[in-house]
């Protein structure tokens, strides 16, 4: 197997995928194929494939050793493999200081320059400690100039204070330009890393921008966690470098190291699975090599390093040890104050009940139903809840970023040492470790698990001891030692000469390490044991119970379980315990151990961790969260429903009279309420959310010519609505034409009606669309499903000839005066042109229902096109096509993942919608799969599969020759053509060939371009399509569009913190990205316009009952100076309400 040239510049993620196990067919399932026997129980292999299997396991094995030591030269070794192509360096200086250190700093920034970045396109430098200084303003295309003055800069760096690394991100992460950030960090930043995974999520969301974390010769564990979780939050990469060899860590390094002990492990299962027979075969049971062995990944735990006896590899805790219950106790809901009562606390105000002296009776509070709910409060009281819709949304939104904290929290807790053992908090630790004899079969388990202890979470502890226990106790040390490496080296050595032996008395344990090593328990703090155990002890559990309950009782001192449960029953080994109990039983009794002792449990085995305190007291507050959120949602919908059903609550003739009645008892306004906070504060802010029931009432204009009476009061609508109700309509004049007809003197009659010309307002249509996606492009799918075909515009159904604000000159006046209505409608500024609003917010809400159901479908056909071989490929819409491969030397980056949608598109396009079909790559020669269109089956496609797996990057591309030979198989409707640039011929050239081609016959040319970054040939790409009917698409965008899809889905149709689409330079993409937009903005002005109607509702109420009130006053004045009769005034006023005009 040898090592190709190209592995310097391809990324380890890229290398990985040519040389992994499964792609050089080096994976058990494919030995397994190989089988020579009967199908029988046993599988029989020949001496010579097993020993070639082997050879090859240890070749690649080889490989990736040298890919590693590759990785370990020159710059690569302390800044890793820097990605993309244009590369932003951030260099922190607050590290620095005159001398030694300075220098070889530069010397690597140097090395860095001349070995990676000089082969990019474009650099920008910029150094950063406190302040920020910029080398340029802007990106600079890579040249002898612009190296010269990046190596001058480097040696004109100087040291700093501070490591403002969050202001250098905002002046880098807006550039568009840039695809690769690269941090260079020395200490710790400035700000937390929560505000800067924070902002560099939101920055790069939608982005392709790898962001490289390095952290040069730093030995501040908390800088490491920084970056490295930087890094991976952001889906980057990291790398950590030192002087001393120390904390050397890298994300390249653990794919490589992952894959080679994939290696490794199948090289040493093969050698010990299979037994040598007569005959030169090799033999071996099915359940050794069972596929179901092979597609299932071995755990962790039961992984063992690649040198399971060599020196320990340890490392510094980057984060403080906490318990699942103290970490609450800072990142709970709680804490956080995101309780929902808490959250409804200012809102929410008690009933009042008290006794009148006055009325001599107990009198209750109301509620305020316009703006309050009533709401069971956590005691089982009932409060009145004002309820604020966007704080409600914001605090929604909060509780799903806190339960993907809480997710963090629980993958952190589930990997390496502390998916066996927790998370050890204590100080003083003292392990005690089960070697009874039914352990023998799991020995190896248990050493590995206290070398992960030992490695990753014991060096930041002060002391330390392991006792190990079958029948006998075997300590390490007599008393407890330090948590120095080399302490914690020698105890490694001491647990590899570990036997299992005896039974398992766990009481002997206990006391030994209370007694011995926790002799002065009393006087010292932050204690701990932890018991490693595969079963129940010799002992009764109530017995050890109640010792462990005094031992820890009153004193800084717990007792934690982690219970590993493997087989059931007896061991492998057949050997009875002691004591036998199933695992169930077993787990209880610890259990109740651990309760006695108040500390956690944890039990787990190779298929995962089955119980535990930690992740338990998570899950918990998960669920919590959860509660909340439905409880937010069900008063938010509650608020909704009432809101509805008083709108919409209708007024008959019998009601008006009561009305009327009501009000000549009593002609001042009904009284609000008690003021209370809420309500003063709806009062001072005339914006604030009211519905009106009465409002609907309100009379509109059945058309712009009919008769408009002035604004009246609410008590005079009851009389105007009975009144028009009654009044009969005005029956058309018929109209008479008289004609001589060609026969003599006969004349001939034409009877006519004209009625009147009315604007009859358009209604919201309700909207039908299909659940299942059809296969068309999105031109055609949008002629029957567009915003404009569902009649859901919304300057179509806003706007008519009744809506004209009209304005008139009145000669008597000298001046323009507008029309009657003007004041009954509210009225809105668009386009310079002032057009009055003719709806009612209920049906405003309808058409947002409408508007918000063909939102999400379009979104879910975005989503299906961004899907599958959709997203390289595009849609395949004809039945006889034929897809041309480019595979010039330019493709050999995009050969792989091309391969491999290639075989998607093959099955669940062509094979699925049954296409006749016919594969073509080219690059200086064409070379077709058959010589003619083949029927989708099985076998075509798997023969199809097979040849496109053995395409390879090499030579010019000559996409005319393609095309001519394409064109020439019978039948074909389509060409499919994908490309990564422009041909190596003239483009005007190619295009008039083609078009001279395309005359003769009826062809689309259907384009496929990977990167839009080459301008030219996308152009020459989209123009070849234009000219022969077919559609462009490009690949690019499709990740930010799936997440963009996903966030618009989840957070709000509306919602302006989402970031629309990425620009799609694709056909179909582009037209429903366009629509989805279009439809966004018609949401958005309906949901405003809304608002602006029930402000204006809210708005004439006031002033309808503030001038009735001036009314009155003014004709009880009248009445009183000049004696005139009441009946008479009433007839001399009618107020008319005024309206500001309201612009957007």
């Amino acid at each position: 197997m040898e090592k190709t040239q190209s592995e310097k510049v391809q990324t380890t993620e890229e290398w990985i995928r040519n040389y992994s196990l499964e792609s050089l067919q080096l994976t058990l399932e494919y030995l397994c194929s190989r089988n020579s026997g009967n199908g029988g129980e046993e599988m029989e292999f020949t001496e010579e494939t097993v020993t070639d299997f082997e050879s090859r396991l240890s070749e690649v094995i080889e490989l990736y050793q040298h890919r590693i030591q590759w990785l370990l030269q020159d710059s690569r070794k302390v800044f890793g493999v820097i990605k993309g192509t244009k590369v932003g360096l951030l260099v922190d200086v607050s590290h620095l200081s005159y001398g030694p250190r300075l220098l070889d700093f530069q010397k690597n920034l140097l090395c860095l320059i001349d070995e990676q970045l000089c082969y990019k396109k474009q650099l920008y430098c910029l150094s950063f400690s406190t302040e920020i200084s910029l080398l340029w303003e802007s990106p600079k295309t890579i040249n002898v100039h612009v190296l010269h003055e990046a190596r001058r800069w480097i040696q004109e760096l100087e040291p700093g204070r501070g490591c403002n690394l969050l202001k250098a991100l905002r002046h880098v992460l807006p550039m568009k330009e840039l695809n690769s950030l690269v941090l260079i960090v020395g200490s710790c930043p400035d700000q937390s890393f929560e505000i800067l995974c924070d902002y560099a999520q939101q920055c790069t969301l939608g982005r392709k921008v790898q962001i490289h974390t390095v952290t040069y010769d730093c030995s501040n564990p908390a800088s490491l966690a920084v970056l490295k979780n930087l890094a991976e939050a952001v889906r980057g990469h990291y790398h950590c470098y030192s002087s001393k060899g120390e904390n050397f860590d890298s994300s390249d390094f653990h794919l490589l190291l992952q894959e080679s002990q994939k290696a490794k492990d199948l090289l040493k299962s093969i050698k010990q699975t299979f037994q040598r027979r007569a005959g030169g075969l090799l033999g071996s049971k099915k359940a050794d090599v069972s596929t179901e062995f092979v597609s299932t990944a071995p755990s962790s735990f039961s992984l063992k390093p690649p040198k399971h006896r060599g020196p320990l590899t340890i490392q510094t805790p980057g984060i403080l040890a906490k318990t699942s219950a103290e970490w609450l106790k800072t990142y709970g809901l709680k804490a956080k104050k995101l309780d929902f009562y808490q959250v409804l606390a200012p809102n929410a105000f008690s009933p009042v009940e008290d006794f009148v002296p006055i009325l001599k009776k107990t009198v209750s509070s109301t509620l305020h139903e316009k703006l309050m709910m009533q709401f069971e409060w956590y005691d089982g009281t009932v409060k009145h809840i004002h309820v604020d819709l966007p704080v409600l949304y914001n605090y929604q939104k909060l509780l799903a970023k806190m339960v993907r904290i809480y997710e963090k929290r629980i993958d952190w807790l589930s990997i390496a040492s502390r998916r066996v053992w927790g998370s050890v908090c204590e100080r003083r630790v003292v392990v005690l470790v089960d070697i009874s004899v039914t352990n023998s079969t799991c020995i190896s388990h248990i050493q590995y698990s206290l070398r992960l202890l030992l490695e990753e979470q014991m060096l930041n502890k002060d002391f330390f001891n392991i006792i190990a226990f079958g029948s006998d106790v075997v300590p390490w040390q007599q008393e407890l030692h330090p948590s120095q490496p080399e302490n914690l080296e020698k105890a490694w050595r001491w647990v590899l000469s570990l036997e299992c032996k005896g039974s398992r008395n766990l009481m002997s344990a206990l006391r030994r390490a209370v007694e011995v090593d926790f002799k002065d328990k009393d006087k010292q703090k932050s204690q701990g044991l932890y018991l490693l155990t595969t079963g129940i002890p010799d002992q009764e559990t109530h017995t050890i119970s109640a010792y462990v309950a005094e031992a820890c009782g009153g004193f800084d001192l717990e007792l934690h379980v982690c219970l590993f449960s493997g087989t059931e029953g007896t061991g492998c080994s057949g050997i009875i315990p002691a004591r036998y109990a199933n695992p169930r039983e077993t787990a209880n009794a610890y259990k109740e151990i651990v309760q006695a002792a108040k500390g956690r449990f944890h039990w787990f085995g190779e298929a995962g961790i089955f119980e535990s305190d930690d992740i338990t007291s998570i899950i918990s507050e998960m669920e919590k969260a959860k509660n909340y959120s439905q409880k937010c949602a069900f008063l938010v919908e509650s608020l909704k429903k009432r809101s509805v059903n008083q709108a919409v609550k209708p007024l008959t003739p019998g009601d008006s009279n009561v009305l009327m009645r009501n009000e000549r008892k009593k002609p001042q306004k009904v009284p609000s309420p008690k003021p209370t906070a809420v309500l003063k504060d709806v009062k001072d802010n005339h914006g604030a959310e009211r519905n009106t029931p009465v409002r609907v009432l309100a009379w509109r204009p059945p058309s712009a010519r009919a008769g408009i009476p002035p604004a009246q009061t609410v008590k005079e609508w009851p009389q105007t609505e009975n009144k028009r109700k009654h009044k009969p309509r005005k029956q058309p004049e018929p109209s008479v034409s008289v004609f001589y007809t060609g026969e003599g003197r006969n004349v001939g009659t034409i009877y006519q009606k004209y009625p009147k010309a009315m604007c009859i307002r358009k209604s919201v249509c309700s909207v039908t669309l299909p659940e299942e996606e059809e296969i068309c492009s999105s031109k055609e799918w949008l002629t029957k499903y567009s915003i404009k075909k569902l009649k859901l515009e919304l300057p179509r159904l806003m706007f008519g000839p009744g809506c004209i604000h009209q304005k008139t000159t009145v000669g008597s006046l000298h001046k323009e005066v507008s029309a009657k209505y003007c004041s009954i409608f509210p009225s809105a500024e668009i386009n310079g042109v002032v057009k009055h609003l003719q709806f009612h917010p209920k049906e405003l809400e309808t058409y947002t229902e409408q508007l918000e159901k063909v939102l999400q479908r379009y979104i879910q056909r975005v989503q299906w096109l961004l899907s599958g071989s959709r997203r390289l490929f595009g849609t395949i819409l004809e039945a006889n096509v034929c897809v041309l491969i480019d595979t010039s030397g330019s493709m050999g980056p995009y050969l792989p993942p091309v391969t491999k949608e290639l075989t998607s598109l093959i099955w669940e396009q062509l094979r699925k919608n049954e296409v006749r079909f016919n594969l073509l790559r080219f690059a200086e020669n064409t070379e077709s799969w058959k010589e003619y269109l083949v029927e989708a089956t099985d076998e075509s496609c798997h023969d199809a599969v097979r040849w496109a797996s053995t395409c390879h990057a090499h030579g010019n591309s000559c996409i005319l020759a393609a095309v001519q030979k394409a064109l020439s198989f019978q039948g074909v409707e389509a060409l499919y053509l994908l490309t990564d640039g422009k041909p190596d011929t003239s483009c005007s050239l190619i295009l008039k060939e083609i078009e001279r081609l395309i005359k003769k016959q009826d062809i689309k040319i259907h384009t496929i371009c990977f990167s839009c970054a080459d301008r030219g040939a996308v152009e020459f790409l989209k123009k070849l399509a234009s000219q022969t009917g077919g559609r462009f698409h490009c690949s690019s965008g499709g990740e930010g569009g799936q997440l963009a899809a996903h966030r618009i889905l989840t957070e709000g149709l509306d919602d302006e913190d989402n970031s629309a689409f990425p620009y799609f330079e694709g056909d179909d993409l582009k037209k429903l990205s366009q629509e989805v937009a279009k439809a966004r903005g018609f949401l958005k002005q309906a949901k405003s316009w809304r608002l602006l109607l029930e402000k204006w509702n809210t708005n004439q109420k006031d002033k309808s009952g503030f001038q009735k009130s001036i009314q009155e006053n003014c004709i009880a004045g009248e009445v009183h100076r000049k004696g005139i009769p009441v009946r008479t005034l009433q007839k001399v006023h009618s107020p008319v309400a005024t309206l500001n005009m309201i612009k957007f």
